[in-house]
């Protein structure tokens, strides 16, 4: 499974910024796909997070930080994962990655459990 973000950048405090995540070979069921993000000296953290098949297929888990402000939808037409991000605040500012987990509980905020990860885009917020 290959997993390619697109569409971050740098913007102003309050801006929107929206992410892609565009994957391919996919050729198993999921559990989970998601973005984390990860801030200089921070640990990774789930931001957001949808369940990928069975009967909780289509739920949506956000970070309580992000809830309100973040959205995130599949597409299946394009094969992608995008998270819209509005309100943008300078601590949203980190590399945010697409993963993807084959199995196991739906939303884990651990990292380690996540099979397959993009390259990550850079998101910047500025005050």
């Amino acid at each position: 499974v290959q997993l390619t973000e697109s569409g971050g950048g740098a913007v102003q405090a309050g801006d929107s910024l929206r992410l892609s995540c565009a994957y391919s070979g996919l050729t198993f069921d999921l559990s989970t796909m998601g973005w984390f993000r990860q801030a200089p000296g921070k640990e990774r953290e789930l931001v957001a997070a949808i369940s990928w098949s069975g009967p909780s297929r289509g739920s949506v888990y956000y970070d309580n930080r992000v809830k309100g402000r973040f959205n995130l939808t599949r597409d299946n037409a394009k094969n992608a994962v995008d998270l819209q991000m509005h309100n943008l605040k300078p601590e949203d500012t980190a590399v945010y990655f697409c993963a993807a987990k084959r199995s196991g509980a739906y939303f884990s905020t651990e990292e380690y459990e996540y099979d397959f990860w993009g390259q990550g885009t850079q998101v910047t917020a500025s005050s």
